[in-house]
């Protein structure tokens, strides 16, 4: 088990638009500064996710990614959106091309939400070239009640395919993180560490969810690794911040930072690398 960072970790510092609001940095974090921020960290795993796509690089900026991550140790995941069979065979390619084992994916058709019932054939049709690669896809929950994901998974039934656990996102399903965690532990291949507090509107009616650093929230950390351990599963941990927007765009930033900070700290009690 190794503990490493991700794009997830610095939304802020690399900038996003949703819809017509958006929250864009003077100078954005990029792809090596995300690399040359894990080094300082002393994580030794990086997973690039979609918000800082690693295919809008030039071959030059990928070697020198690819080079630096042999140099540091660093080791890389992807992550991406998506079941089309072509564009995860593009991402398995950018994967190999840095080494890495373990491209994570969202369960969508043409950026909706895909239903159970048609996973498993786009399992079934991208396993070949997982196989001859050696390289691991992982469905990431959240979009799905937790037993259908993993009724999806059990019709491929295959070792290079599984689940990137989510502490957080389902609870737009809604389900518990508990409940999600027990469910799909036997086929999770990576964990994404996301800490969070639910907490009741001072009217009593109805519920806010927001970001915490690890440790102080709502996720049992202890528990959450011992119940994947007790499954069998065999994983990564990726930390993930959700910081609340500031006043000032800066100070989120340096918040988010803080936070990573403060999150790594706290699980290194759990993951010693």
């Amino acid at each position: 088990m190794k503990l490493g960072i991700g794009t997830y970790c610095y939304m802020w510092a690399i900038g996003f638009k949703f819809g017509d609001k958006e929250a864009r940095p003077a100078n954005p974090m990029s792809a090596m500064g995300l690399l040359t921020r894990a080094k300082q960290l002393g994580v030794h795993l990086v997973q690039y996710g979609p918000n800082l796509p690693l295919a809008t690089l030039s071959d030059a900026e990928l070697d020198a990614i690819a080079a630096n991550g042999r140099a540091w140790g660093v080791e890389f995941e992807l992550a991406t959106r998506g079941l089309e069979t072509d564009h995860l065979e593009r991402q398995v390619k950018l994967l190999r091309r840095l080494g890495g084992s373990l491209l994570r994916t969202i369960p969508e058709l043409e950026g909706k939400p895909a239903e159970a019932a048609v996973i498993p054939a786009y399992l079934q049709a991208i396993l070949p070239l997982l196989k001859r690669e050696n390289v691991k896809l992982g469905i990431e929950n959240g979009k799905l009640p937790a037993r259908e994901v993993a009724w999806a998974l059990d019709q491929v039934a295959s070792p290079f395919t599984g689940v990137v656990l989510d502490t957080a996102n389902s609870l737009a399903v809604p389900e518990g993180w508990r409940h999600v965690t027990e469910v799909l532990a036997p086929y999770t291949i990576c964990l994404h560490h996301k800490e969070f507090i639910v907490q009741r509107v001072w009217h009593m009616m109805g519920f806010t969810v927001e970001g915490r650093p690890a440790g102080r929230g709502q996720v049992d950390t202890r528990w959450l690794l011992e119940t994947l351990d007790k499954a069998g599963a065999h994983y990564n941990v990726i930390l993930e911040v959700w910081p609340p927007e500031e006043p000032r765009l800066q100070d989120t930033i340096e918040t988010e930072d803080r936070w990573v900070i403060e999150s790594i700290h706290y699980l290194r009690q759990f993951i010693k690398d």
